[in-house]
């Protein structure tokens, strides 16, 4: 009965996100759209308008996954059983912080983001993405759907960061906007760095790579930004080639029940 209940609820949190993401530019909620509201903040870290449309693949993607846990054969599944309310927690953070940003309450935005976040890595790890051996089907249809969802929610943190800091009219110690941004791709890249490495996660990688080609793209006219934002995504590729070539074979490990 337990797990019944978990899946169902795991159904019910994935088709209430996606409503609820598609109604706030569709109605929009508050007369305003997401996309509008992120245009308002002059922050480097905001992706050219075309990035967004991954969305459309993170939503194909829990779509499969609420289907895939659903399944009879997945009930006992001792990855979906530690990860599932995880899950229906990071899809009440995504809707509270669509109502939270489109009334406004940016302070209050980046608390439901990092619930979002936290909940995505503890899923994450509990799934053993790129750790564990699994069936075909539950890597296309668990790992990698969220592999994407936690590499474009750690690209969404940091431009909710930098957006209520905007916001709230830091002054970044008096520390000119291309330098910041510089410290921020500097943080990014560490960050996808240290994934490459431990985790091997092309799917996370290449979210990543999408988002900072989008971000070049976007600040095409300001070369320090452009240039920076190029060399960062040089060596997020070239640092998950390096890692592949560093694993040695057999690493990943069967998932024990």
């Amino acid at each position: 009965m337990k797990d019944t209940l978990r899946q169902i609820s795991v159904i019910l949190t994935v088709l209430a996100t996606i409503v609820v993401n598609v109604l706030a530019n569709a109605l929009p909620i508050n007369g305003q759209n997401t996309g509008e509201i992120s245009d308002r903040f002059q922050v480097y870290f905001v992706p050219a308008g075309y990035v967004f449309s991954i969305w459309g693949l993170i939503y194909i993607g829990l779509i499969a996954f609420a289907i895939f846990q659903a399944l009879p054969a997945q009930r006992e599944n001792p990855r979906l059983r530690a990860t599932g309310w995880w899950i229906v927690l990071g899809g009440l953070a995504n809707i509270i912080w669509i109502f939270l940003w489109h009334y406004e309450q940016f302070p209050l935005t980046l608390a439901a983001m990092l619930v979002l976040l936290a909940s995505l890595i503890i899923t994450y790890l509990r799934m053993g993405i790129c750790q564990v051996r699994v069936s075909s089907a539950e890597k296309w249809a668990a790992h990698v759907p969220f592999s994407i969802y936690l590499g474009w929610i750690t690209v969404a943190t940091v431009a909710n960061v930098t957006s209520l800091l905007y916001y709230l009219e830091w002054d970044a110690f008096g520390i000119a906007a291309e330098v910041w941004m510089w410290i921020v791709l500097a943080a990014v890249l560490v960050i996808a760095m240290l994934m490459n490495f431990t985790r091997r996660d092309v799917a996370y990688a290449t979210v990543i790579l999408w988002a900072l080609a989008g971000i070049s793209v976007k600040h095409a006219g300001v070369p320090e930004v452009a240039v920076a934002t190029w060399i960062t995504f040089a060596l997020v590729g070239l640092t998950l080639v390096l890692a592949f070539f560093m694993h040695k074979p057999g690493g990943q490990q069967e998932y024990a029940g």
